[in-house]
């Protein structure tokens, strides 16, 4: 309720900011990924759009004082994007899969060249934008940990086959030695 009435222009009390305040840095707080765009141009039709396309994915988008997301970010991972905070900024923050926070950004701003990137915070570490678009381009959690559940079994597949072999010229060797003292 409070992100609404601020986001439609009316001024905040200390007590409604201070709460805000403290919102925010409890979203930062959880956040694996906060991403910063430049939101100007973009009319209320096409945040609401980017909003709905977001909350599909638990993403939330706001739109916040720089003054109050910098003290709000103060003792929060995302304190060391401080200096970035400059000009308008509309903020992702997203508590789960990072890579496909990037990636929603990223696909709106391609389709809408009004909403830019400017940086961003994935799992505590600063990124720039050629960052963010790095991030973009890798698969998603659940391919990720798909690739890494193939590379284990493959290993142990390949262990596995080794004792097999190893098992089994034992055995050749004993049938042969076998056979030796017989004849």
């Amino acid at each position: 309720m409070i992100w609404l009435l601020w986001e439609r222009g009316y001024k905040l009390k200390k007590e409604k900011k201070g709460q805000v305040i403290a919102e925010l840095r409890n979203e930062f707080d959880k956040a694996k990924a906060v991403i910063f765009t430049d939101y100007r141009g973009l009319t209320v039709a096409e945040l609401s759009e980017l909003r709905r396309l977001l909350r599909d994915r638990d993403i939330k988008y706001r739109v916040v004082k720089n003054t109050l997301a910098k003290i709000a970010s103060q003792d929060t991972p995302v304190s060391g994007a401080k200096d970035i905070m400059k000009g308008p900024a509309g903020i992702a923050i997203s508590h789960e899969d990072p890579v496909m926070t990037v990636k929603k950004i990223l696909g709106y701003s391609k389709k809408n060249e009004k909403l830019r990137v400017t940086s961003g915070i994935i799992e505590g570490k600063l990124c720039a934008v050629e960052d963010i678009r790095a991030i973009a381009e890798l698969p998603p959690r659940e391919v990720q940990l798909s690739i890494l559940a193939g590379v284990f079994q493959a290993s142990i597949s390949k262990c596995l086959a080794a004792l097999n072999a190893m098992i089994n010229s034992f055995a050749y060797a004993m049938n042969a030695l076998k056979t030796k003292r017989e004849a």
